[in-house]
């Protein structure tokens, strides 16, 4: 009898969820809509990006040796024309004092040759020698006198040589990592540099826009430099989710878009006197605009059909499918619409995806 009981009690539970869901089948569904105004709308767009400093230099050496003296400490803030290494310069001052008695003897030889063609050309006036024997002892000098630029030559080069055995900063910044140690050999086609040195008093920023963005604001502003000169001033956000306490300024647009991502590069300047920011760093670009008497509507309300954006009005009722143009920035969440809604409008605030023409709305 309690197995009977069971079984009768389970089937009136399914014929009641049952005729709960057909009493919900011919339900009327509710849609969520809203009603379209005017309005002011802050829009804020995120970018990846990642930072350069304004200078990057690769300091190698001018000449070979052995490094004798490191001055500087890996990360130590230098200034221009600083004294960072010194390599071996014996072998360069022996150069040196080699290519000043060279210059020495070209020079006693010169005076020589000039006593020589400064007597043939007073005994040529007397008519005691030849035309001749003055041209020669005139050339003599001559040849004297050019293996004395030679010998002077060459004592430049090798005083330069020796200036070049201290490897002096060419620019102001913050020194990297040193990967040598005293008595390593180096050269000038070593692989990797002695140091880098980073100009960083400011940070370059480098964020991408979708093709379609730079397009829009370009005509937006009416043109490339209206658009960097219109251009609101950016944020950053670092690596650990912190605001930046100094705003950038967008100074540069690439002329060329990405073929393999269809985005197009561009440069915010910050200024780093804190040297807070540093080279290889990555963060967010925010963009941030204020559009006055806009009418701005959920992303949620919209839905996209090759490469458009519509909406479902409420037309008499029924939704009514409409295409619209939004602006190039948006903040993942809503949508400034510029063409295809007018004020008073009502449309479906959520799920516009999965409706279709002609449905009755609640």
């Amino acid at each position: 009898m309690k197995r009977n009981a069971f079984w009768t009690l389970l089937l009136v539970l399914l014929v009641f969820v049952s005729c709960q869901d057909k009493k919900q089948e011919k339900g009327d569904l509710v849609y969520k809509t809203m009603k379209v105004e005017r309005t002011s709308q802050a829009v804020k767009a995120n970018y990846s990006a990642t930072m350069k400093g304004k200078e990057i230099v690769e300091i190698r050496p001018q000449v070979s040796g052995l490094i004798t003296k490191i001055l500087i400490a890996e990360g130590q803030k230098v200034h221009k024309g600083q004294a960072l290494f010194v390599i071996d310069q014996v072998p360069y001052l022996e150069a040196l004092n080699t290519a000043e008695a060279a210059l020495k003897s070209a020079k006693a030889a010169e005076a020589t040759a000039q006593l020589s063609y400064d007597s043939k050309k007073q005994l040529r006036s007397q008519q005691v020698i030849s035309d001749y024997d003055l041209q020669t002892a005139q050339q003599a000098l001559l040849s004297a006198q050019a293996q004395v630029a030679q010998a002077q030559a060459q004592v430049a080069n090798a005083r330069n040589s020796l200036s070049y055995t201290t490897v002096k900063s060419p620019v102001s910044g913050v020194a990297g990592m040193i990967p040598y140690h005293v008595g390593a050999l180096v050269s000038s086609n070593i692989s990797e540099p002695l140091i880098s040195v980073c100009d960083d008093s400011e940070m370059w920023v480098y964020f991408s826009l979708s093709e379609r963005e730079v397009t829009d604001l370009t005509l937006q502003y009416g043109s490339l430099e209206a658009f960097m000169k219109g251009m609101p001033d950016v944020s950053l956000l670092l690596s650990n989710g912190k605001e930046y306490a100094q705003k950038g300024r967008v100074d540069a647009v690439s002329g060329i878009v990405d073929a393999s991502t269809g985005a197009v590069s561009l440069r915010a300047v910050f200024p780093n006197q804190e040297h807070l920011l540093r080279n290889g760093g990555t963060g967010t670009v925010v963009v941030s605009t204020i559009r006055d008497n806009v009418i701005v509507i959920p992303q949620t309300a919209t839905f996209e059909l090759q490469n458009k954006v519509f909406v479902y009005r409420v037309v008499d009722g029924k939704t009514s499918q409409t295409e619209i143009k939004v602006a190039p920035l948006d903040d993942g969440i809503s949508y400034i619409v510029e063409e295809g809604l007018a004020e008073g409008d009502v449309i479906i605030a959520e799920g516009a995806g999965l409706l279709k023409e002609g449905i009755e709305v609640k």
